[in-house]
């Protein structure tokens, strides 16, 4: 009998593929789900389903594509209520809503109807667990009318025959279902045959207590996810039961330095079904680096991005992802230390950008927020400031910034080492929660630095110090309009001069680094120079007796504080070169 439905469209084929195509294999999770969800609704009903599978037909021959399970089927009502009376009136409603929206199939709930995305014809050949209901048969051309008759099915459940058409011929290959199935239904409860060989033979490991999971088996299920990457360093295992279901693990992969926070890679299940894996509307960015997969049946299968964006549940769900990633955090600093610490280069952005993002995690986060000193051990900032005599200064540098001579003067002080791709963000707000100053050893001339004793202070008769001469000398041999000199007596020796950048400068500077924004800043820097050292000493000594030469020699000393600092360019580096090469020129022939 042919009936019509209730659609002001004269065919929805077209409506669904305009919408639609993109993801156009996302049919096959729409027609599986539903399987499984048929086998589930059995269970709920006490009915034994120790025999429930689906199997998938590919008939080449034909063009046919066959999902057949033996679920709860239905009874000719409900083929009628579920299938025929679909809401498809507002058809052209939701084509104007949808305009320039996502084009997934499930995200609109059209499920079973995502099968004309792929067929010319789509048979329901089903029958109820009731007994004394009849098998009926449903078939449509994705037109406004179908047929509905009686069939001759004698066992429980529903197939579904799919006449595949010419675009989408790639679905009678095997190879191409397979790797279609695997990617949304590899992890389902129940097992799936495609022509008649198993496919899914994998149970999710999310699902198991940790306690009973080998680190071999984390690893192993790592890889099922992602076959082709290096090792995870560490993972974190949820459990939430309330107030939502949430299970999942989240893997710590290997930093790349420009690694993506926009690009999520962690898998989101519904019940067992592959729904997406950009998940930037649930998990917070700073966690969008982990890998792994979560599942959560709070979320449903057909889920649009406004969905998720506006779902409250959503927004719980990454608060709790967060703290219980914070949470396992401070437990492995707090029992395993030692391993903690050699993950820390791995995870130390993403627990700086948590902090950041949300600053509720930052009294979780306090207690294992470290920094390696210049003593290559690790402190907190509390432990930092309990050991130091400072009175809550906290002096700072980046790694491999400075040589060894700079860091001497600060070898009775504690001096950590910061991130400046992310520190300088930091800072600013470990001062504001703690009560605490950092101060760069580039940044100021701090008093505990300083030889008091031997400071060349003594006023000539032309009413100036030895230390006034020099800085005038040496700004006017240089003659650099951006630098100003300044002359200290320091307490190591051995260091002639470096380069001292305004705190304020340094930490703009640090936060355009962050930001990757290719700029160069107008910052003033000061060479101070070291009064105690042999050869400002000379210099000293050689303005009189040979002015050249120790203009020569306030040059080179320039030069060899910007490169110790790293702060040569090419153009920089190719005239220290030079002058470097003429200035030795000039000493053997004196």
């Amino acid at each position: 009998m042919e009936k019509k439905l209730s659609i002001h469209s004269e065919n929805i084929l077209p409506i669904i593929k305009k919408w639609l195509y993109s993801d156009r294999d996302i049919f096959l999770r729409e027609l599986v789900s539903n399987s499984s969800d048929a086998i589930t609704k059995l269970k709920i009903l006490k009915e034994d389903i120790s025999s429930a599978k689906i199997d998938i037909t590919i008939d080449k021959k034909n063009s046919l594509l066959i999902i057949d399970d033996n679920g709860i089927g239905m009874t000719k009502k409900e083929v009628e209520k579920y299938i025929s009376q679909i809401a498809f009136s507002g058809a052209e409603d939701f084509m104007k809503k949808y305009e320039a929206k996502d084009s997934f199939i499930g995200h609109f709930g059209l499920g079973f109807y995502s099968s004309f995305m792929a067929s010319t014809k789509v048979e329901i050949e089903t029958k109820s667990y009731l007994e004394k209901e009849k098998a009926v048969i449903w078939s449509s051309t994705g037109t406004s009318t179908y047929t509905i008759e009686e069939g001759s099915r004698a066992n429980r459940g529903t197939k579904i025959t799919l006449f595949i058409d010419d675009e989408n011929k790639d679905f009678l290959e095997e190879e191409k279902v397979k790797e279609t199935l695997l990617k949304y239904t590899r992890f389902l409860s129940y097992p799936i045959f495609l022509n008649t060989k198993k496919i899914n033979d994998k149970e999710p490991l999310w699902i198991k207590n940790p306690k009973d999971i080998t680190e071999k088996e984390y690893l192993d299920f790592y890889k099922t996810l992602y076959p082709f990457d290096p090792d995870p360093i560490f993972w974190v295992h949820i459990n939430i039961d309330y107030p939502f279901e949430l299970k999942g693990i989240l893997y710590f992969p290997k930093i790349q330095s420009n690694y993506d926070i926009q690009s999520s890679k962690v898998k989101l299940f519904s019940n067992r079904i592959f729904v997406s894996d950009n998940l930037k509307e649930i998990l917070p960015d700073f966690l969008t680096v982990l890998k792994g997969s979560i599942e959560s049946n709070d979320i449903p299968l057909n889920v649009s991005r406004s969905y998720l964006q506006m779902n409250k549940t959503v927004k719980q769900l990454g608060a709790h992802i967060s703290k219980k990633i914070f949470d396992k955090l401070s437990t492995l600093y707090k029992d395993q230390k030692d391993k903690f610490i050699s993950y820390y280069p791995d995870i130390e952005v993403i627990i700086k950008l948590g902090i950041l993002q949300e600053e509720k995690l930052f009294e979780k986060a306090k207690n294992f927020l470290i920094y390696e000193n210049t003593n290559n051990n690790w402190l907190t900032i509390d432990e930092y400031i309990s050991k130091s005599k400072t009175d809550k200064k906290i002096f700072y540098t980046h790694k491999n910034k400075h040589t060894k001579e700079l860091l001497d003067l600060y070898k009775d002080i504690e001096v950590i080492y910061t991130n400046p791709y992310i520190d300088s963000a930091m800072i600013n707000l470990l001062e504001s929660k703690l009560g605490v100053k950092f101060v760069s050893i580039e940044g100021s001339i701090d008093d505990s630095i300083i030889d008091k004793e031997n400071e060349k202070n003594v006023l000539d008769s032309n009413g100036q110090t030895i230390s006034a001469k020099l800085s005038k000398f040496f700004k006017s041999s240089i003659n650099t309009a951006d630098l100003e000199v300044e002359a200290k007596s320091l307490k190591n020796k051995n260091l002639p001069s470096f380069l001292m950048i305004k705190e304020e400068d340094k930490r703009l500077n640090d936060y355009m680094t962050m930001q990757n924004q290719n700029m160069t800043l107008p910052i003033k820097k000061t060479l101070v120079i070291n009064t105690s050292n042999p050869l400002i000493e000379k210099i000293e000594k050689l303005q009189s007796k040979d002015p050249a030469l120790a203009k020569d020699l306030t040059k080179q000393i320039y030069g060899l504080a910007k490169l110790s600092q790293k702060d040569l360019s090419a153009n920089d580096l190719s005239e220290f070169v030079t002058n470097s090469t003429s200035l030795l020129e000039k000493l053997v022939n004196i």
